[in-house]
């Protein structure tokens, strides 16, 4: 039982990790640039030091977890992310608001390194775990635009931040309180749960070869991660015509796309605890260039429909790296290893919001397709390269 509530804290800290990450866009995109008389193109560069915060204190965070305590980590992102989030709500300017956003990326920058370490702790097959855990993740990209939808239209944008990070600040609290009351002394947990299993010794020429197309396809589907996310809102504001009249219908239709597609993640991750990795991704990569390429110019239900299925790849390649790194690293470097990954990620994406910003300005929305669809294929070759090993295509034996 103790495990399950200890998931469940872990699931819910991803939930709120992309949820605060993203609530910027939406308050952006459906009021905030018309508030302060900017444009679109000009307010979201703001969020920009957010997310190179995200991605830059991912190593520091992870190595004091491996040094310190996982958990004491776990229980700082709750209640720093939520205090952040309720000072951005102050903001008055744009600096001020880039300054809370910076803040925000600084704590959540602990998720990913220490989260994922936790939660891929003491288990054989990493697959569904991951894929559960990138669910609640993908549910607070969802969360976001409806959450900021909601609020804006029933109490102003100021709450779209202060709620929610009343919300993290109360469950950090709680998980402190359920670790101090679960508290056992290390010797004995460690023989309740036996030795675990360690990770499996690998050629150097074939960790070359894995790491190097995970930090590939880290960086680049980092870039394609956050364009989507992040622009989601402002391209149905911009193509569902009737269909979304308002803040909180923009909303409900962002949602609903990224909840649809936060399931492809179960999907993939049952898939490569079971099958050849290399194959998963690239049929995943493969479907991201179709998609992409299809989209430029679509509106109304079309777009819709279209934005689902690209949205469902682009969550669906979160997991596989994950599996990677879990399969590949060795328990006491773990932290550090994901850390290694998601400031790759983060740091990549963070380029994303001045792209979304000049390319949206210059030529709309269109171009940004077909660049991402450039993206989804670098992907696909690095893929393609993955060696046809049980390392990387069967089910190896990971902490």
């Amino acid at each position: 039982m103790r495990e399950r509530i200890d998931f469940l804290f872990l699931n819910v800290g991803h939930f709120f990790d992309h949820l605060f990450m993203l609530l910027f866009a939406s308050v952006a995109a459906l009021t905030l640039a018309r508030q302060w008389g900017m444009s679109y193109g000009e307010l979201i560069p703001y969020a920009t030091p957010g997310f190179v915060a995200f991605g830059v204190c991912a190593l520091p965070a992870g190595w004091i977890a491996d040094k310190w305590s996982r958990k004491g980590m776990m229980v700082i992102f709750f209640i720093g992310i939520g205090a952040s989030s309720m000072a951005t709500s102050l903001a008055r300017s744009p600096l001020e608001i880039s300054t809370g956003l910076t803040a925000i990326g600084i704590f959540a920058a602990i998720y990913h390194p220490v989260g994922l370490a936790l939660v891929v702790h003491g288990r054989a097959k990493t697959g569904m775990a991951l894929a559960v855990n990138g669910v609640f993740g993908n549910f607070g990209v969802a969360g976001a635009a409806l959450i900021a939808g909601y609020l804006i239209d029933a109490s102003g944008w100021r709450w779209v931040f202060v709620l929610p990070g009343l919300l993290a600040i109360a469950t950090g609290i709680l998980y402190a309180a359920f670790l101090y009351w679960d508290r056992k002394p290390a010797a004995a947990v460690a023989r309740a749960a036996g030795k675990p299993p360690e990770a499996a010794n690998f050629d150097r020429r074939i960790l070359i070869r894995v790491f190097a197309v995970i930090f590939i396809s880290t960086g680049i589907g980092g870039l394609v991660f956050q364009s989507t996310t992040f622009s989601l809102p402002k391209i149905f504001d911009e193509r569902l015509g009737d269909l979304a009249g308002s803040a909180t219908m923009i909303g409900w239709y962002a949602f609903l796309v990224f909840a649809i597609a936060a399931f492809a993640q179960i999907v993939v991750g049952w898939l490569v605890d079971r099958h050849s990795i290399r194959l998963v991704f690239g049929f995943v990569a493969g479907l991201q260039i179709l998609f992409f390429a299809i989209m430029p110019n679509l509106t109304g239900a079309a777009a819709l429909i279209v934005a689902t299925a690209f949205m469902l790849v682009v969550f669906g390649q979160i997991p596989i790296n994950d599996v990677l790194v879990g399969r590949m690293t060795r328990s006491e470097w773990r932290s550090r290893m994901f850390a290694a990954r998601y400031i790759v990620t983060f740091s990549v994406s963070a380029t994303a919001i001045p792209v979304i910003a000049w390319v949206h300005g210059t030529w709309g929305f269109p171009v940004l397709f077909m660049v991402l669809a450039v993206a989804a294929s670098i992907i696909l070759a690095a893929v393609l390269t993955l060696p046809r090993t049980q390392a990387v295509t069967g089910v190896a034996p990971a902490e």
